[in-house]
């Protein structure tokens, strides 16, 4: 049943990696019946996450009071909703009114999903689950760019939105059959509903009773109700609400998301002119990132969390710096460079930026500000997300791709040194033994495997 759960509530990414990927393939069919300046191209890109900002806004508080699987249900109906309003769009105001619908969904559902799946996995392979959330957006970002090879002619953008809520019903009909976190049974409902969910979750003949005990415990010192906003800057909590803002601002000011949306721009300013090779090269792209994050769900639980994060801004930063190099100085390096840099950035981000945070957000927060606290940090990634996606094309026509590139290397430096000196490693704790390590008044970056929380 983990398994099942957490596949379903990957399904949430899914939908985020669609949305994301389509709207590259995408633009070049809907400019022909519907032209856009820069700053409305901008604006209608970035209102996904416009909107998931607000969606994110509001997640903590509904995931808390309602519980996981029902606010992840009203996401995915949400999200069904969206797609079809967006294919049936008359003018592009239209359409990006769909887009923040879409985004409040993908806003909330990307801080339900994740707390679903760390709330019910079982602590050895609880990294790699709560990883098929950004496995599930790498997917569907590398199947939006094939539905972009497959579909063509005029109008057929219509198609390619419209399809995207078919993983919204699925996701839908899924969550019918998922129970709720046992966390959160405890907390508002008692043992006996923790209990039975956790009996679920487990494989049969499981003895529960220990990892039961450590839950109540945990629910008992802290007492049930709705957690306060202001408990997240308390000196006990707010490390963790640092890193955990923290590395969702580094993620996105990484450039991910405009190399994503804009990859068959960046190709044909790196010097590919021909438009299939744009888009074979971008499926490409998607295919690397997609492999690379199958890699990091096997690497998370085993090398753990500060390692492949520093590993992970160390080869962004420098992948970004060839191609900026590279695009500064035509003829330096062969053509093939860039194509070759930019895998390595790809892969770079997915074997540690792309999944970590959304383990770690799951994992550093107190049960009782859990909710609240994951919350705020998806207004992180969705605000800055905004920022960098709405700027892309205004930071091209400014400083140029080069200039654009050399910025977002800087931004993956300095996350080498905010992992060093702000992130723990949770790998092989508890989530109760991680809130205890908080609650005890240590540091939360000396927080290791073996140390004593």
């Amino acid at each position: 049943m983990i398994y099942f759960l957490a596949a379903v509530a990957a399904i949430a990414g899914l939908l985020f990696g669609y949305d994301e990927g389509i709207i590259g393939v995408a633009r070049p069919l809907l400019i022909k019946d519907y032209p856009l300046s820069p700053l409305v191209d901008g604006f209608m890109s970035a209102a996904v996450p416009l909107g998931a900002l607000g969606g994110a806004i509001i997640a903590g508080r509904l995931t808390e009071r309602f519980g996981r699987r029902p606010v992840l249900m009203g996401a995915a109906a949400l999200f069904a909703v969206g797609a079809i309003a967006a294919a049936a769009i008359g003018a592009v105001s239209e359409l990006v009114a769909a887009r923040l619908a879409l985004g409040l969904a993908i806003g909330v559902a990307a801080v339900a999903a994740p707390l679903c799946i760390a709330e019910t996995a079982p602590l050895r392979i609880r990294g790699a689950l709560v990883s098929t959330y950004q496995l599930a957006i790498t997917f569907g970002i590398v199947a939006s760019y094939l539905m972009g090879l497959a579909i063509t002619g005029p109008g057929m953008w219509r198609e390619m939105f419209a399809l995207g809520c078919v993983p919204g019903l699925l996701f839908l009909v899924g969550l019918v059959f998922l129970p709720e976190s046992p966390r959160w049974l405890m907390m508002h409902r008692g043992q006996a509903a923790a209990r039975a969910s956790l009996q679920r979750l487990r494989p049969p003949g499981t003895s529960i009773e220990a990892e039961l005990a450590e839950i109540e415990a945990s629910v008992r010192t802290r007492a049930a109700g709705g957690a306060r906003f202001a408990e997240l800057l308390t000196p006990l909590v707010r490390p963790a609400l640092i890193v955990g803002m923290g590395l969702y601002f580094l993620q996105q000011l990484s450039g991910i998301n405009a190399v994503i949306y804009y990859a068959p721009v960046i190709f044909q300013h790196a010097g590919f002119g021909n438009a299939q090779t744009q888009v074979l090269a971008t499926i490409g792209i998607g295919v690397v990132n997609f492999a690379t994050t199958i890699l990091a769900m096997g690497l998370i639980d085993r090398l753990g969390r500060r390692r492949l994060l520093v590993f992970g801004f160390f080869g962004t930063a420098i992948s970004l710096l060839v191609i900026a190099l590279a695009v500064t100085v035509p003829g330096l390096l062969p053509d093939w460079a860039v194509i070759v840099s930019l895998a390595a950035y790809i892969a770079s981000f997915a074997i540690s930026l792309g999944p970590l945070p959304h383990v770690m957000m799951s994992e550093i927060f107190p049960q009782r500000v859990r909710g609240t606290g994951m919350s705020m940090a998806s207004v992180s990634n969705w605000g800055f997300n905004f920022v960098v996606v709405f700027a892309f094309p205004l930071l091209l026509e400014g400083i140029g791709l080069a200039g654009t590139f050399a910025l977002f290397a800087l931004v993956c430096l300095g996350g080498v040194f905010f992992t060093l000196a702000r992130v723990p490693e949770t790998n092989g704790s508890s989530l109760e033994r991680i809130e205890a390590h908080l609650q005890a008044g240590h540091k939360l970056a000396d927080l290791r495997p073996h140390s004593a929380a």
